[in-house]
């Protein structure tokens, strides 16, 4: 009786992921998120009281995620608003970005530079009548009393003239 071989070829990617010899390869080779530029911003990290024009605003809880790679705020504000931003550094442009959804499910998309202890971005929407809104976003890392300023500016204009419509101050809540 005759024994019938049969012969299997297998790929060597496919033998070295069997003898998971990838997922090292993956690992020595995936880039992380602990690079002092993705460190930039952990100043915002915290549980925050957020006062404005002498009153309470709100708080924020600016959490780290997916293994520090993403700064994921909560923001409640004392009127009932509310929202959330998604906050990360892109390698590939170096620049920061920032994706605000509010509770009416409003979006603003920012990006910008850290430098000089604060984190300056910039973006684009449209008014209800379909005119350009610019927004210039300012972070700054008070670190002589461990308080983050906040300064959200519009223009209407082009950018030739702003106003702030937003001046804001966060202490931690403990």
């Amino acid at each position: 009786m005759a024994h019938k071989i049969r012969c299997v070829v297998l790929a060597p990617a496919i033998v070295f992921g069997m003898l998971g010899g990838t997922d090292a390869m993956a690992q020595a080779s995936r880039p992380d998120c602990t690079g002092p530029e993705h460190r930039q911003f952990d100043f915002w990290v915290g549980d925050w009281e957020v006062t404005a024009q002498g009153g309470v605003a709100g708080t924020n809880l600016i959490t780290l995620r997916d293994d520090g790679c993403v700064l994921h705020e909560h923001w409640k504000g004392s009127a009932g608003g509310t929202g959330e931003s998604w906050n990360f550094y892109d390698r590939s442009t170096g620049l920061w970005h920032q994706i605000w959804i509010d509770g009416t499910g409003g979006v603003l998309r920012f990006a910008g530079r850290y430098a000089d202890g604060r984190l300056a971005l910039t973006g684009e929407s449209q008014a209800p009548d379909g005119s350009p809104v610019l927004h210039k976003l300012t972070f700054f890392n008070n670190t002589t009393d461990a308080t983050v300023k906040q300064v959200w500016e519009q223009s209407r204009d082009g950018g030739s003239t702003w106003k702030v419509v937003f001046d804001g101050l966060y202490r931690k809540r403990n």
